[in-house]
This record gives C-alpha cells, sequence and structure tokens, in this order.
C-alpha cells in the first residue's frame, strides 16, 4: 500500500543509528512488546514501513523453559526478520538464565530484551514487573544472570523499566547504573510509575535525567509519542539515543514510515486516506491467518484493531459495529467496500493517546514489599508466584 505523503515543517534534527553490542539498528526506533499486538503479522506489518527494531510480545522465562506452545509460538519470527528481537519477562534469576540460554544455543534470537515495566497489578502485587527493581539485590543477579547467559553468545541484552513503583518510590537512577555496570547493551525508560499505569503525561524530565546518568550506553525513552514530531521532541529535550514506541502505533503501522524519514531528516508524512486505511487493514487480516493458521481466529484478533485503526475517520457506527464482529476475510473485504476510498486523512483527531490509559491508582506491593531494599524470606515466596503472562510496560 501507497500511503498519502504530505509535507510538513523540517524535523529539528536527525538522529545516527542506534549501535547495541553488535548490531546495528539504522532507524533508532523500537516497537515496544504489546501483549496481543507485536505478533508477526503486525511487526511485518510495520516492517513494511519503515526502518527500526522490532520487538515480539513479551515472553515468560518459566513458560519459555517449559516450552509451552504458545511462548514457542511469541518467539517466532518471519525468515526474513533480519533482528529477532525477544522480550523476557522474569523474577528468579536462574529461570531467567535458563530461558536466555536456551534463547542463545538454540539460535532463537538476536537480541533479548528483559522488562522490568509491567504495572499491572496482580504482577506487581507479588513484587514483579516495575516493583521488582525495588529489591536491588534481586534486580541485579538478574541482569547479571542474564548479561552473562546472552554473552556466551555475542547476543545484546537491553533492559525496559519504568520510573519505579510510584514518585515516593523511584528506582530508575539504581536500577539504570546496576543494569550498566552489569554490562547490558542500552536501557529505556518509560517515564511513567507504576501507580500511574499509562495516564497522565511521561515524564520526559526523568528520561533526559537517566540519560546524563549514563553517559557511555545508550538510553532510550518511551511515553507519548504519538508522532514523529513527539519523536524528534523528545530527542531534542531529552538527549536520548532512540525512541521506543507502543501505544503510538495501534491502528498506525504506518507510523515507522514518518519516524524513518523524521530521522534520517526528511519531512515526509503519511496521511492515508480510508481507502488506505481499508488496504492496511485487509493486510493485517491476511497477516494475522499467516500467523495463527485460522482464519476465525484472525478475525477475533483483528477486531480489536477496528477502533484504533478508524480513529477520528468517517465511519458510521453501524458500520463500526459490524467491523467489531467481523468473522471472515469475505465479511471483512464486504465491510471496508461500503467505506469511502476518498474519504480524507482527519488530521490530528486520528492521531494523539489511543488503547485504554487506565486511571492512577496506589501500587499494589507484597505487604512489608517497601520497607527494605533487600529480598527477605517471605518476599521470596511472593515473587515466586509473580511470573504471569502479562505483558506491560
Amino acid at each position: 500500500m501507497t500511503a498519502t505523503i504530505e509535507e510538513t515543517a523540517p524535523p529539528r534534527l536527525s538522529l545516527p543509528a542506534l549501535q547495541l553490542g553488535p548490531l546495528t539498528v539504522d532507524t533508532p526506533v523500537v516497537l515496544a512488546p504489546m501483549a496481543g499486538i507485536t505478533n508477526t503479522a503486525f511487526r511485518r506489518l510495520c516492517r513494511e514501513y519503515g526502518g527500526g527494531l522490532y520487538v515480539s510480545e513479551m515472553v515468560t522465562s518459566r513458560a519459555l523453559v517449559e516450552r509451552s506452545r504458545e511462548s514457542m509460538r511469541i518467539i517466532s519470527h518471519d525468515a526474513d526478520e533480519k533482528v529477532r528481537s525477544v522480550q523476557l519477562y522474569g523474577v528468579e534469576p536462574v529461570t531467567v538464565g535458563h530461558a536466555v540460554r536456551m534463547l542463545v544455543e538454540e539460535n532463537h534470537a538476536d537480541h533479548i530484551d528483559l522488562n522490568f515495566g509491567c504495572p499491572v497489578p496482580k504482577v506487581t502485587k507479588k513484587g514483579g514487573g516495575a516493583a521488582l527493581p525495588w529489591k536491588l539485590d534481586l534486580f541485579t543477579s538478574i541482569v547479571q544472570t542474564a548479561v552473562r547467559e546472552a554473552s556466551r553468545g555475542d547476543i545484546p541484552l537491553t533492559i525496559k523499566m519504568r520510573k519505579g513503583i510510584d514518585e515516593d518510590h523511584l528506582t530508575f537512577l539504581e536500577a539504570g547504573r546496576i543494569a550498566r555496570d552489569a554490562g547490558v547493551a542500552a536501557v529505556a525508560l518509560h517515564g511513567r510509575t507504576a501507580s500511574q499505569f499509562y495516564s497522565g503525561k511521561a515524564d520526559w524530565h526523568a528520561i533526559a535525567e537517566l540519560r546524563e546518568a549514563l553517559p557511555d550506553i545508550p538510553v532510550l525513552g518511551n511515553g507519548d509519542i504519538w508522532s514523529a514530531e513527539d519523536a524528534m521532541r523528545m530527542v531534542s529535550e531529552t538527549g536520548v539515543d532512540g525512541v521506543v514506541v507502543g501505544r503510538g502505533c495501534q491502528g498506525r503501522p504506518w507510523l515507522f514510515g514518518d519516524l524513518m524519514a523524521a530521522f534520517e531528516g526528511r519531512n515526509e508524512r503519511h496521511r492515508p486516506n480510508l481507502g488506505e486505511v481499508a488496504a492496511s487493514v485487509y493486510r493485517h487480516a491476511e497477516l494475522l491467518v499467516d500467523t495463527f493458521g485460522e482464519e476465525l481466529k484472525a478475525m477475533r484478533d483483528i477486531r480489536k484493531h477496528m477502533a484504533w485503526y478508524f480513529k477520528g475517520y468517517v465511519v458510521g457506527g453501524d458500520l463500526r459495529a459490524k467491523l467489531a464482529m467481523v468473522s471472515s476475510l469475505a465479511e471483512l473485504r464486504e465491510l471496508l467496500d461500503q467505506l469511502d476510498p476518498q474519504g480524507p486523512y482527519p488530521g490530528a483527531d486520528a492521531e494523539g493517546p489511543r488503547g485504554r490509559a487506565g486511571s492512577p491508582k496506589q501500587a499494589v506491593v507484597p505487604q512489608g514489599w517497601l520497607e527494605q531494599r533487600t529480598l527477605n524470606a517471605d518476599h521470596q515466596a511472593d515473587i515466586a508466584a509473580a511470573e504471569l503472562d502479562v505483558s506491560g510496560g
């Protein structure tokens, strides 16, 4: 699909390639892992528009070591994915080490990322996700073990984290320094705490603070990047070496084309009309059929993308409802053909926040978790139950 291109104000700067150990990422943009979103189908669709590093859905270390069917699907990549990137979540050093060793020895990945940013209460209440870096000994052991195992295959290992549990319990600076000293290839920071979930504004000042604290490794910024201009502004304001894009690309895979152009110093931007959006939706659905090998399962998956794709566009309520219940490719084709192919790009109404932001609330952590920075026996039992198939960050 060739999207409509319009001229915009020239970007203020360009950025060199992102270096992650032996890997060179020409466009310093990373697709954030999102559960149920960043499967092989969506990654391919994004890659067709632009360059960057496209990370798989998060997989838990325990499930991977146990070789569950779903975990093996998650770490699968298309044959032409130049960099096979896997995000791993784990709470126990030995299991994380085994999972990394498996990825390396069996040649499943060219890059591994560790998730320390999940804000979901059922994870943090056991001490996992964004709550884990509070326990410095546990965090250090996990990162050191993972880096050691990844280095056996010269695989760069990075981490993604949040600012901390809440504004009174920040962890990002200490965690960043520990990760740097352990030998990670880069650190990515989502400028929110666990208690914020995805609400409010991302704190780019914290991202700049981390960049200044870690001058000797790449630092990536994540949070509130809805356009190429946002990415340029983050780089200008924080000095980061690249950006991580999550919700901003939901229903907008062409955002990666905009980002590639911006980082190359070009001012082209995709402004697809309704016909071009429809073509992308159908292409996405076809790729999902290839990914799952089952048409109905693919159609169930594409349903959640409809509101994101058509955000701001003139699409009747009845047609939107039918698209959200589509059950076959033939039905999808028939519904998409009812759209006005010349329906114009709605400008800012098509951009901006999408998905559920949640609301700020007190982060749920194990009883007594915040009283000390090291793990005790009670919390060891909590953390053992924290490894769930939940993504986020």
